[in-house]
């Protein structure tokens, strides 16, 4: 997608699967089935893990870096990962660039299937991916990650960022910032501490990177919160103060987990918030 003064565009680091009803947490099967997808047989949904690379003048910024290839055979299998896509650099040599030419990398939180392409395995050795990029994370969720619950140890694997903080490539972010022009972060608390939305605004347009407050379009129904979500009810406070928000403005919201659709812009109706209009991103990714 080009705008004025900014290109994004979605890197297809292949599908992964989760427990559909973790995905939807209280919400009956009988309605996140119809809104989303039924599951397998194991009653998992196909989800995409879809970075977001941004160009801002002669700077290349990411925003995650999906699930990478550390991931052991018995995870491969839990969460059926697309092992033969999840390269991040194999998914940037799209657009001509090496890992090397990424500045900056934004992580929205440090999950695994956000952040696990940010280190690789070379001789042995987990080393940093992007050696030349700043790493951009919340300071609550660095601690958070660090400290976590037994609710969600599970999911964050410290090869994913430890080798990024002992070679001094993460600085971290107290609450609100503006990275470079037109590109804000905002934290929100209730899927986990401080995880960070991406804010893209260029002239009358607005996009929002939704990250895991709307993993996919389907979670734009305010009550169809994940099981994942650390505080639920934080994350449908959060919900009712950014989707009227995006409503009024009509911002563009993308969906990073969503198999079948990149983004779109949503109506109000009388049973709450829908998508009003699916908008393409990238157009070489074939959704499911």
């Amino acid at each position: 997608m080009q705008l004025n003064n900014i290109t994004l565009e979605l890197l297809d680091t292949g599908l992964f699967s989760l427990d559909g009803g973790a995905m939807f947490g209280v919400v009956p099967k009988v309605m996140w089935a119809k809104a989303y997808h039924p599951g397998d047989e194991l009653n998992r949904i196909p989800l995409s893990a879809r970075p977001l690379l941004i160009k801002i003048k002669d700077k290349n910024i990411l925003i995650d870096t999906g699930n990478g290839t550390k991931v052991n055979e018995k995870m491969k299998k839990i969460y059926s990962i697309d092992y033969e896509k999840s390269d991040i650099e194999k998914a940037l040599q799209r657009f001509n660039l090496t890992a090397r030419d990424i500045h900056y990398v934004i992580f929205t939180h440090l999950h695994f299937d956000h952040c696990g392409g940010a280190t690789k395995i070379v001789d042995n050795k987990i080393v940093p991916t992007f050696p030349n990029a700043r790493h951009l994370v919340q300071k609550e969720q660095l601690n958070w990650a660090f400290n976590p619950t037994e609710k969600d140890r599970a999911s964050f694997l410290k090869e994913n960022f430890e080798p990024l903080l002992s070679d001094g490539l993460i600085e971290t972010l107290d609450g609100n910032a503006e990275i470079l022009p037109h590109l804000e972060v905002i934290p929100v608390f209730g899927h986990t501490k401080a995880m960070q939305l991406v804010k893209i605004k260029d002239d009358d347009l607005t996009l929002l990177y939704c990250a895991d407050i709307c993993p996919t379009a389907a979670h734009i129904n305010i009550p169809f919160v994940m099981g994942y979500d650390n505080n639920p009810l934080i994350t449908i406070e959060e919900k009712k103060k950014i989707l009227p928000q995006a409503y009024e403005e009509k911002w563009i919201l993308i969906f990073e987990h969503d198999a079948f659709k990149q983004a779109g812009k949503i109506k109000s109706t009388d049973k709450g918030f829908e998508l009003s209009e699916e908008i393409t991103i990238s157009n070489y990714i074939k959704n499911v």
